[in-house]
């Protein structure tokens, strides 16, 4: 059976495990930690209505391409004006929401045109100078392209998801044909790729359409986490991952750690690996699960406090 791109995620990421010395996977830790991940069983992967439209097929997909175009900057984030209560990555969706609400979706022309200030504009950042900035100026790139890839496509949002045919691998590898949506490190000198965006489309898609029509992806379950800098951090936390003493005293500091740097290519990557190990020991204990699932879990525990209150790894990259 030939290789897919999920293959080649799980792949990668395990030759890194394998050779790591930033991150390390606590292999004793995998079998209670599995369990205690039952405790209240997993959480459904629910549409959230508060910070993302609803609407039309069209304005939904639209939407969805627009928002996963941008979703990334968490090493910004710290710089971000964010929403009372909100986070930056609320922030952005919020502010995509409230334009689509409003106004209607952008249409591909609209965002062929965009430029860094529109932006600071869209996004509530007018006024705030240094890193926001540079993010911002990093939305409109990623959102001309998105515009640039729409136009083979006849400007056509619903047209690229017709093309996938149903197959989120199809849609990752559609989709990164943008330069921003290429998410392929290179660790010692073979390539590490994450295409953790286009997964999140996927993933999003499926969400807001309930796995039909435009949501309908007949290899969902093959989806890996979409890795960040949030996941290792619960991980961590949870005395799943350790990481090297160096490392994390950097991160205490607040560091930027950089992009495609070792360290930060063994923190995606060992999320990853931990992630489908532990998929395996739940399957063991006769609890199927997904990656995709787990990662759901995860991500929204790490909004509790305990994680709050702990610094985690920043990386100004436009991969995560």
């Amino acid at each position: 059976m030939t290789e897919d791109v999920f293959d080649r995620i799980r792949r990668a990421a395990a030759e890194v495990a394998r050779e790591a010395r930033f991150v390390r996977l606590d292999e004793s830790r995998l079998p209670p930690y599995a369990a205690s991940l039952l405790d209240g069983g997993l959480p459904p992967l629910e549409y959230d209505a508060a910070h993302h439209t609803r609407g039309t097929p069209v304005e939904m997909v639209s939407f969805w391409l627009t928002l996963d175009a941008v979703n990334f900057g968490s090493g910004y984030f710290p710089h971000l004006r964010k929403r009372p209560g909100m986070s930056g990555y609320f922030t952005v969706a919020s502010s995509l929401k409230d334009r689509w609400d409003q106004e209607g979706p952008l249409s591909a022309a609209a965002l062929r045109a965009l430029r860094p200030d529109d932006c600071a504009v869209l996004f509530g950042q007018v006024d705030n100078p240094g890193p926001a900035q540079e993010l911002m100026a990093l939305f409109a790139r990623a959102l001309n392209d998105l515009g640039q890839w729409l136009r083979s496509y006849g400007d056509d949002p619903l047209a690229p998801i017709a093309a996938a045919g149903g197959s989120a691998a199809r849609l990752v590898t559609l989709v990164s044909e943008m330069p921003l949506f290429r998410d392929v490190a290179t660790y010692r000198g073979r390539e590490v790729p994450f295409y953790k965006r286009a997964q999140i489309l996927v993933t999003d898609l499926a969400i807001a359409f309930e796995e039909n029509g435009p949501g309908a992806f007949a290899d969902l379950d093959r989806l890996t986490i979409f890795a960040d800098n949030l996941v290792p951090h619960v991980l961590r936390v949870d005395g799943l991952l350790t990481y090297d003493p160096d490392l994390l005293a950097r991160i205490a500091r607040g560091e930027l750690i950089p992009a495609g740097s070792s360290q930060e290519i063994e923190l995606r990557a060992l999320a990853i690996h931990a992630v489908e190990r532990l998929v395996a020991e739940l399957r063991r204990l006769g609890h199927p699960t997904t990656a995709r699932e787990l990662d759901y879990l995860l991500w929204n525990r790490g909004a509790g406090e305990r994680y709050k209150a702990l610094p985690r790894h920043r990386t100004r990259t436009v991969f995560c």
